[in-house]
């Protein structure tokens, strides 16, 4: 079955940032789009990025865009996301997710298969 694990997750100051990595296994990686979805306390999951199978195509949330970048590595099966100037805001717990094709969107619904996550705390 498929397994996600997201990694590097922590604590960082206000303007820093942070690299996660999400090492998937289980079926063909370079099949199917990766996403990273987010959750902070007492508010629903929301989507951050995507990138398609081959990494040609990305998307980011507005929130995002612009600090973020996300990117994949097939030979390697894994995704990464950069976040950079990061703000207080951007506190959540971060998920990484499968899609169910080449190409998905920004609906949680549009993905199979999830990681348990890692909590990224940034402080003022």
């Amino acid at each position: 079955q498929v397994q996600l694990v997201e990694s590097w997750g922590g604590l960082v100051q206000a303007g820093g940032s942070l690299r996660l990595s999400c090492a998937a296994s289980g079926r063909t990686f370079k099949d199917y789009a990766m996403g990273w979805f987010r959750q902070a306390p007492g508010k629903e999951r929301e989507f951050v990025a995507v990138i398609s199978w081959s990494g040609t195509f990305t998307y980011y949330a507005d929130s995002v865009k612009g600090r973020f970048s996300i990117s994949r590595d097939n030979a390697k099966n894994m995704m990464y996301l950069q976040m950079n100037s990061l703000k207080p805001e951007d506190t959540a717990v971060y998920y990484c997710a499968e899609g169910r094709g080449r190409i998905s969107g920004s609906r949680a619904d549009e993905y199979d298969y999830w990681g348990q996550g890692t909590q990224v705390t940034v402080s003022s």
